[in-house]
């Protein structure tokens, strides 16, 4: 990879926080959007971690993830009840203090009714020392960002709302591109093939993904890469490589 490419490639991973996850009482359905979100943006979601509501294993896992990234998205653990630690253990990471903003406090004021702005949803309006507010359409309680690090709400449809809202501050890298080549034979045929194509072609990613029906062995490969002629040179390859063992 040559250093203009490298400087094309835009990392992301993403923190799932919460015991209610690890236990099974909550089915993740955060990790397939922000998937195919970073996909859409250009930046490759390289890692996804699950960690408990612990101080101990957010910071660990923040600290890990984003001297590795060049973003981190969190989701899970910034509402009232006492279990959300999510806000004190990123202060805890960057070693700021955490205190009621007044950013978020003016939002979520307007957002209650009198009287309703209680010590528990004053909790969500705690930010750490820095950070910037995302926006929440949806119920109002804002995430936030300090440095590359993006604290954002559990719920799916609030989580949605609040990477559309840091989408347009993101910066994104050259989109990957795919190419998908059908091959009517067992992976375990062209495995070698494909992987003296790989040798060939450094600057693509080849995938082979299996699949049986009625007894019937197929496979899909799917090749990838930023570089378009490099993408079309590696199909012709992979193509005239199905072709010739499909022939023998």
């Amino acid at each position: 990879m040559t250093g203009q490419e490298a400087d094309d490639v835009v990392t992301a991973a993403f923190l799932v926080i919460g015991d209610e996850i690890l236990s099974g009482r909550t089915k993740d359905k955060n990790i397939g959007f922000v998937a195919d979100y970073m996909t859409s943006l250009g930046i490759d979601l390289k890692e996804v971690r699950v960690v408990p509501d612990e101080q101990e294993e957010i910071v660990s896992a923040v600290n890990a993830l984003r001297a590795r990234y060049s973003y981190v998205f969190t989701s899970g653990g910034i509402g009232p009840t006492h279990d959300d630690i999510t806000a004190e253990s990123v202060a805890a990471a960057f070693n700021v203090p955490l205190n009621l903003d007044p950013r978020a406090v003016a939002i979520m004021e307007k957002h209650y009714q009198p009287g309703q702005f209680t010590p528990a949803r004053q909790r969500m309006a705690r930010i750490p020392d820095g950070a910037d507010l995302i926006e929440n359409k949806v119920s109002k309680a804002p995430g936030f960002r300090i440095e590359n690090v993006h604290v954002m709400a559990g719920v799916p449809s609030i989580m949605q709302a609040m990477m559309d809202a840091i989408a347009p501050t993101l910066k994104t890298g050259k989109k990957m591109l795919s190419k998908t080549v059908a091959a009517d034979m067992p992976e375990s045929r062209i495995a070698d093939r494909l992987a003296a194509i790989q040798d060939a072609h450094p600057q693509t990613l080849i995938g082979s993904y299996p699949n049986a029906s009625d007894g019937k062995f197929t496979t899909q490969i799917v090749i990838r890469s930023r570089d378009e002629a490099v993408l079309n040179a590696a199909e012709r390859d992979v193509a005239q490589a199905v072709s010739e063992i499909l022939d023998t």
